[in-house]
């Protein structure tokens, strides 16, 4: 029987030179000059860490992360801002979050749109995604053009499309 994943995952790779470029740009911005900032990437939890001196340059900071997430094409419905920690001298600190797979609520609601579209397909939930089966492969393929057309407020990928 032909199925395809359903997942939501951020390439970390891209992530990494997202923080590169913006690295690259922090240090040759002049307003960051003799500044104390950072941009700290931690791929095995996911995150990233900006701090500054104060919570302009760190909102500075954002803005320029954000824009070479974008401009790697990654989809900033994945990214989850954390609020900003503001210490008693003033240095400023932010987590910056990716989200990994599909939680369960957002599977879920995925899962019930799917049944709610009528196709003659199955889904069920596995691990931090959602495996959708049926006889054939127009259906699969009706189901992705649905999907796509829905907004669940994380990006979707679909892979591992098998006949």
């Amino acid at each position: 029987m032909p199925s395809f994943d359903i997942v939501s995952e951020v390439d970390l790779q891209e992530v990494d030179n997202a923080v590169n470029q913006a690295r690259k740009e922090l240090a040759t911005r002049f307003d960051f000059k003799g500044s104390i900032a950072s941009i700290d990437f931690k791929p095995r939890e996911n995150k990233i860490l900006l701090t500054a001196e104060d919570a302009s340059r760190l909102r500075a900071l954002h803005d320029i992360l954000i824009a070479r997430l974008a401009k790697r094409t990654i989809d900033l419905r994945n990214v989850k801002r954390e609020d900003q920690e503001i210490s008693s001298t003033g240095h400023a600190r932010q987590e910056i979050l990716f989200q990994q797979g599909l939680e369960g609520d957002k599977a879920k609601e995925i899962i019930r749109a799917i049944k709610g579209a009528g196709a003659k397909v199955q889904s069920q939930l596995q691990e931090k995604q959602v495996r959708v089966t049926g006889k054939k492969r127009d259906d699969l393929q009706e189901v992705i053009s649905f999907l796509r057309g829905q907004d669940f407020e994380v990006a979707l990928t679909f892979g591992n499309f098998r006949d």
